[in-house]
């Protein structure tokens, strides 16, 4: 019996960089929750973009100027003039685990104790995610940098969209052909939207993930076929509408109602909310719905083939 080749950087990278990422989230003791011992989250997906990739410039216009292309924030970082197309994205969605949103399911007002937790304690785990893919692309001799942990990150308040920042990991995430916007700003992927994002930037040259959906709003119910709004009176503030997601609102409600009332007795800085996010059609997957219209789609164009 032949033994299994060994995956390496150099045969195949983005196996490799699969690989890594999906070991340290399986063996990272920052992946287990304080509370019982259990994950903050399983197994993710990763997608990789070109740093050429024209859409990176269209978020200047459709999010604002300040926003960063990878050029710009690679640029930052180390101080040297690069080619976009020399470098690349590396994104992964990170899915909380089911316990986490069967708790959250049956909130209405405030999130759970461990989805509190998870966005706090998990997201600190995320940013530990960001810093090993980077000390795993340096020691194999590239140079790396997570947007997100960068100093040159920073939030803005945009004229355009409201609340923003230098940096979108689910805007990276749609480059990387992860998954797709929905109603309440979710990013909808084929493990939900009950999930937390990461990215890093790099000169290792990747293959780009392919991307699979017609449009920025393809995998949502709502935009599919009007049907869907069950988002929108999962909201305690009243911030999803058929008009979209009011960040004003969401954002006032969050820091000001839920914080006071739940970070001293969760014992977090951080609550979240994410009650949109669960108890939906796409909690943990793309709507099924969907999955059947991709199906068709997929059956008609390889018989045309």
């Amino acid at each position: 019996m032949k033994a299994k080749k060994k995956i390496s950087l150099t045969n195949n990278p983005e196996k490799f960089i699969e690989g890594a990422i999906a070991k340290f989230i399986k063996e990272s003791p920052a992946n287990r929750r304080k509370l019982d011992g259990g994950k903050y989250w399983d197994k993710p997906l990763v997608g990789f973009a070109s740093g050429s990739d024209p859409l990176f410039k269209q978020y200047k216009k459709i999010i604002g100027k300040f926003h960063h292309t990878p050029l710009e924030i690679f640029g930052l970082t180390f101080g040297q003039k690069e080619k976009s197309q020399n470098l690349s994205v590396i994104s992964w969605v990170l899915p909380a685990s089911e316990d986490i949103r069967k708790s959250n399911r049956k909130e209405t007002k405030y999130p759970s104790r461990l989805w509190a937790h998870t966005r706090d304690f998990g997201e600190q785990f995320n940013v530990k995610l960001r810093d090993h893919v980077v000390e795993v692309l340096q020691k194999e001799g590239y140079q790396a940098v997570a947007p997100m942990n960068s100093p040159y990150w920073k939030r803005v308040r945009s004229p355009r969209v409201g609340f923003a920042s230098s940096w979108s990991e689910r805007h990276a995430a749609y480059v990387c052909g992860l998954g797709t916007f929905g109603l309440s700003d979710g990013f909808i992927t084929p493990k939900g939207k009950a999930i937390r994002v990461g990215s890093v930037v790099t000169n290792l040259p990747l293959k780009p993930s392919a991307k699979k959906y017609p449009h920025h709003q393809a995998n949502c119910l709502y935009f599919f076929n009007r049907t869907c709004k069950s988002c929108a009176p999962r909201c305690p503030a009243g911030a999803i509408t058929a008009k979209g997601h009011d960040k004003d609102q969401c954002s006032e409600y969050s820091y000001n109602t839920i914080g006071p009332a739940k970070r001293a007795e969760y014992g977090v800085k951080i609550t979240g909310c994410g009650l949109c996010q669960t108890r939906v059609p796409c909690e943990s997957e793309i709507p099924k719905l969907i999955q059947k219209a991709y199906k068709r789609i997929a059956h008609d164009r390889s018989h045309k083939e």
